[in-house]
């Protein structure tokens, strides 16, 4: 027996991401054409880069509030009144996390006892699930893949009715990863009803807003204030994943035991992404716009020709991924994203990876170049006419 045989069980209990260990093993594949990231393919706007180098030359180098800089706060704060009508108390009501990640984690980690349920609707960004499982929680999948990828009320209401446990969360991703599906005002005050009636928290996640197609972004922070708490921040909307700075906002009661554990990871935000940040929020309000265009124009590419090769589509309203239902005789994603990748140099992930609803479907990203695209479709278009039965 070994030092390590005594570690944390809940760690030891949880397997790798599969979709990272994926990436290794096709990443020696000469010419191939990867659409398997999950970030933007831009470059952080030029005033936001340097606004960062500005806070280093500035000698910003020393711990902040660990909430996060207040003038920061106060950004934040503007930017979601002015973007979704979310009304928060800088100083009370948000908290800047380690990315929207670090949101997930703290958020999870503060309102998580041993034996509460979280609820989450697959198909779902996978790393919810350890998180919740690492604060000792049960999670419940509901299967959304017969309502459209949208949790209703009633599949909701069933998931309580027969969770072991008391509900504790109801985890939101929207626009959704990995589907690109959206929700609309009424589907939200739908569970919102829900939620009222159970008392549970609802985590929202709504780090792709600005990466919205049709229509407004509709927060649930503005429907159902008391008992959510949302997350953002600017790695998707500024093109900056690595800076790691996300926002959590919620009831001031609450934001108050997640900054406790915010603090006690990750102590407070590196100063320079902070200031960064508060530049992207202020005088970057609408770097989104070109970006979220060129999105747009991959998107409607794909969900013309995607189904011209043979893979069908659901139109997304958001994000950018295309969830593509593979064909009768195909429908082992798995097998089907190994094929894939030897035989025609084009990566994708697995739909299996989201959980329940999402075999049989891979998720292709758009975070990539035109051409690269166009590429992508060709050898996929050669593939399906060389292997399907």
């Amino acid at each position: 027996m070994t030092l390590a045989d005594h570690m944390n069980a809940r760690v030891k209990a949880l397997a790798p991401s599969d979709i990272l260990e994926f990436n290794k093993e096709i990443a020696g594949i000469d010419g191939i054409v990867k659409l398997t990231l999950g970030e933007p393919d831009f470059f952080t706007p030029e005033h936001v880069k340097q606004a960062g180098i500005q806070a280093i030359q500035d000698n910003h180098s020393h711990y902040t509030e660990s909430r996060g800089m207040p003038s920061l706060r106060k950004a934040a704060a503007g930017y979601l009144y002015a973007k979704y009508g979310l009304d928060y108390d800088p100083d009370t009501q948000m908290v800047i996390t380690a990315g929207a990640t670090g949101g997930i984690f703290s958020g999870l980690t503060a309102m998580i006892n041993p034996g509460d349920t979280v609820i989450l609707p697959t198909p779902i960004f996978p790393l919810y699930i350890p998180i919740a499982q690492l604060s000792g929680a049960k999670t419940v999948f509901v299967d959304t893949s017969d309502d459209g990828f949208i949790l209703r009320p009633d599949k909701l209401e069933a998931a309580i009715e027969h969770s072991d446990g008391p509900v504790k969360a109801l985890v939101l991703n929207y626009p959704t990863n990995p589907t690109g599906v959206t929700y609309a005002r009424e589907d939200l005050e739908a569970l919102a009803q829900v939620a009222r009636k159970h008392g549970f928290f609802v985590l929202s996640d709504e780090i792709y807003a600005e990466l919205t197609y049709q229509g407004t972004h509709v927060s649930m922070g503005t429907i159902l204030p008391e008992q959510t708490v949302v997350l953002g921040g600017v790695s998707k909307s500024h093109a900056m994943t690595g800076w790691r700075v996300g926002i959590a906002a919620g009831p001031a009661d609450v934001i108050d035991q997640i900054s406790k554990v915010n603090e006690f990871t990750i102590t407070s935000v590196t100063t320079n992404a902070q200031y960064a940040a508060q530049e992207a929020l202020t005088k970057g309000m609408n770097d989104t716009d070109s970006m979220r265009e060129a999105y747009r124009k991959r998107r409607d590419y794909l969900v013309k020709a995607l189904p011209e090769v043979g893979l069908d589509v659901i139109d997304p309203k958001g994000a950018f991924y295309i969830f593509a239902r593979l064909p009768e005789g195909m429908r082992d994603s798995w097998s089907f994203v190994y094929d894939l990748a030897r035989k025609a140099k084009v990566a994708v992930i697995p739909g299996a990876s989201f959980g329940p609803g999402g075999e049989g479907y891979v998720r292709i990203s758009y975070a990539a170049s035109m051409e690269d695209l166009h590429t992508a479709v060709e050898r996929i278009g050669d593939y399906m006419r060389e292997n399907r039965s």
